[in-house]
This record gives structure tokens, sequence and C-alpha cells, in this order.
């Protein structure tokens, strides 16, 4: 009998000592918590005075909602310290723009890809136009310590072995980029990505050519054998992408990068110190009276006008917020040319359009739709819709009604619906060049106040609703 109970005791241990652990995905449930370790960045997360924004914020605070559990950012010193956070299990996962290299992939797994990056060498426009990479021995050239830009360049000397560059530990890509800008350094190597969203107020920044080819942006998982959260990861970033919501957010954040050329960025940042100072009082009288941001009115008062209150089209448009004479009549609005009345009465006007615009579509796409709208008219608006729709898209993405805009100008389309034919393709350019203006108004004016004529200044609200 005694025995039977030492053998029992035995089997109870063993069966103990082998029972199957609980899964990941069921603890990180169970925790209530999702660790990730990101990066401030442009490209990734930043704060800003309205919120934490940025493309991995957005993701992965969208997966960690799937799975019932608040998301916990953390953050390391130095960019060669984020896979290492991910190997020792600090973190559950990395999602911080990270390029899935073959260097990278002894270290860590990647999950499928949500963007595509290249590597490009940059340099200022005052410095001679690099040719080929070994150009760069003439002057400096400094990219981030551990990043996909540094793994290349090793890859690049194995061919050509008088490369030289630094590699620094404190700092990032932004910050590089800035040093460029303010020549303090000849060259950097960047993500295409960070780059176009610099050269959105840098136009000084250029790039000589890729250094690789399109690489896959992925999150960094540790190799193991409990699978569960990566393959949770994989497929929601699949779902994701299949859905079209992943092509809405990536076009949320890049889908205006490049709308603005290094002429139009230089013109109107002068147009701000010198024009929109006249205006600046009304247009935030305008957001008083209407809870638009006035600094989106602005960046509409630009691309209607250049914010010149006697503008007048071949079509009979008049004032600042280019208004025609029956919309003006409706309005109220007596004198087209006069700059408070015709802003105004723009802003009302834009509430009209986006009362029109259905209930169901979110922000930021109303937005954009209610802008094309205001330029192409609510009834070609529709009709581009309609043909999204006809075609298996989504009518209520903007980032696939812009692309079915264009069909409007073609015949086979256009006699297919209502409204008939219009020029679909500017009301695409005239939106995407809006988000260009209001992005750099909103980073001049975090810079220092712009200036009014008179009056003070007034909070505004997001851009994303009206």
């Amino acid at each position: 009998m005694k025995n039977k109970l030492v053998f029992f005791c035995l089997l109870l241990l063993l069966l103990e000592s082998c029972s199957i652990p609980t899964p990941l995905l069921e603890r990180v449930r169970e925790s209530g918590e999702l660790r990730v370790v990101t990066r401030s960045n442009p490209t990734t997360y930043y704060q800003t005075r309205r919120g934490i924004r940025g493309l991995e914020y957005e993701l992965v605070s969208l997966f960690a909602k799937e799975l019932g559990v608040e998301p916990r950012f953390l953050f390391t010193d130095t960019f060669d310290q984020i896979l290492p956070m991910v190997t020792s299990g600090d973190a559950h996962f990395a999602a911080a723009g990270l390029s899935a290299t073959r260097g990278r992939e002894s270290h860590v797994r990647f999950t499928h890809s949500y963007q595509s990056i290249t590597q490009q060498l940059v340099y200022h426009e005052s410095t001679k136009a690099p040719k080929q990479i070994l150009d760069t021995l003439g002057g400096t050239l400094e990219v981030v310590a551990g990043s996909n830009h540094e793994e290349r360049l090793r890859e690049i000397k194995l061919e050509h072995p008088e490369l030289e560059w630094s590699a620094q530990q404190d700092v990032d890509s932004e910050e590089l980029l800035t040093l460029v800008v303010e020549q303090l350094i000849d060259y950097t190597v960047a993500n295409s990505n960070e780059v176009a969203l610099s050269r959105r107020f840098h136009p000084e920044l250029k790039v000589a050519f890729d250094i690789s080819e399109p690489q896959p942006l992925a999150w960094a998982f540790p190799h193991a054998q409990d699978n569960s959260l990566f393959n949770a990861a994989q497929s929601f970033l699949k779902k994701l992408k299949r859905s079209g919501k992943l092509a809405q957010i990536i076009d949320r954040y890049y889908g205006h990068a490049d709308s603005l050329g290094a002429l139009d960025t230089r013109t109107f940042r002068r147009h701000i110190a010198q024009r929109l100072p006249a205006y600046s009082e009304y247009f935030k009288e305008a957001a008083k009276q209407t809870g638009i941001d006035w600094r989106l009115l602005a960046a509409i008062g630009y691309q209607e006008s250049h914010w010149n209150p006697k503008a007048v089209s071949p079509t009979g448009v008049q004032g600042i917020m280019m208004l025609t004479k029956a919309a003006a009549k409706e309005l109220g609005v007596k004198s087209r040319t006069n700059p408070k009345e015709s802003i105004l009465g723009g802003a009302h006007y834009i509430l009209q359009v986006r009362e029109k615009i259905p209930e169901r579509i979110p922000d930021p796409d109303r937005l954009w739709m209610t802008l094309a709208g205001y330029n192409i008219g609510f009834g070609h608006l529709e009709d581009a819709r309609i043909l999204t729709q006809r075609r298996g898209g989504d009518p209520d993405r903007w980032v696939e009604v812009k692309n079915h805009l264009p069909l409007l100008s073609q015949k086979e389309h256009y006699t297919t619906v209502k409204h008939g034919k219009a020029r679909g393709q500017e009301p695409v350019s005239y939106v995407e060049n809006i988000r260009g203006y209001y992005d750099l108004l909103v980073w001049e004016n975090n810079r220092q106040e712009i200036p009014v004529a008179t009056g003070s200044s007034t909070p505004s609200t997001s851009p994303a609703t009206l």
C-alpha cells in the first residue's frame, strides 16, 4: 500500500512537470497588456497636441483592441537595443518600422509585411549630387547604428572596401536628416517613407538614388515554440490588408506626402509670412463659427486662390475661397472679393457639402470626400462613388474613390452616370494638395505662432472632423 502511494505521488509530480504551459496569447489576454517596443519617429509613433499618432501606433492599437487588451509602448535609448528587447522577452514584439532583412532574421522572425520601402542616399541641394555611393568619400556620411542602413552599407563595402561611414548610437534617422538640412553632415541614408515625410517640410533634402531593392516592413517577434501571439498578429495583418483598412491607414499618413514639389513648398512658406497675416484673423473667426480647424480653412483658401482676394477663374468663381455667384447668393455673401465674407461663406459652404456625405462614412474619409465635393461638386463625387462600387471597390473609402474619380473624364464611364463628364483628376490633386498645405501650416504654427494683423489666436479643432 505504501509503495502504491509513493508511486501515485511520483506520477502526479511527473504529470505536473509535463503539463502544457498556457499559450502566450492567453497569457496576454489574462494580463490585459500587450508590450510592444517602438521608437519615436514620424513614421512610427509621435506626440501631437491632440494626442499620439503614427502608423505603428495605429496598427498596434487596432491589434490590441482585437485581442481585448491595452497596448503598452516601450522605448529604448538607442535603435540597436530594439531587437534585444524582443529576444529577451521584455517586449512581446517590435513595431518600429523595421525592415525584414536577412541579417535580422537570424535574431527574430517577421510577420507579413504591411509596407514596402527602399533605402535612399540623401544629400543637401547645395551639395553636388553623388552619382554613385563612392562619391560620398569626399564628405561625411552618417547612419544610425544597428539600422538596416548600416547593414546595407556593410554589404556594399564587400564590393567597395574603400567605402567609409560613421554609425551613430544616440540619434535616429529623423535627426540625421535634420543634420543634412543644417549642413552639419553631407549625407545620410534613410528609408524612403522617412524621406517622403521629411521633404514635406525640408524641400532642400534631395534623394541621390536608392541603395537597396524594395524591402518589406514588418513586426518582429522572438523565435519561439509558442506561435499563438505570432499567429494572431499574422491573421490580424492579413485581415487588415484584405479588408482595405490597411491601405486606408497608409494613405492617411503617406497619400499626400509627395503632393507638393520643392517650389510649391517654398512659395507656400513665403506666402505664410507675407500674405497669411492679413487674413488669419478671418480664418480664425470662421473657425469659431463653424468648428473647422482654421488652418484647414487656410489650406483650402490657399489651394483656391493663393490667398488672393481678387482672384478670378476662367469659369467666373472669385475671391479667396473662389465662390460661384449662386453659392455666394445662397450663403449671403454680398461681395465675393471681400476676404472676410469669402472666408466665412466658404466655411459654411464646406459644412453644407459635408451634410450631404453619408453619416456612416467616418473621418477622415468623410473630410476628404467633403473637400472633393467642394471642388468638383457633390453630384460628380457621387458618380465616382457609384463607379467605385460598380468596379468592386468600397465607395465609403477615400483611398478607393480617389482612384475612380479620374474615370469621369473617360466617355466609356461618364456616359453611364448621372452627372456626366468631369475632370476627375482635379479633385484628387485638390485634396492631396490641401492635406500637404495643412501639414505645413501645422508645422509652422507649432514652430512659432503664425502672426495675425489684429486679434488673437483661438484654439482649433482636429481637421479629421468638421
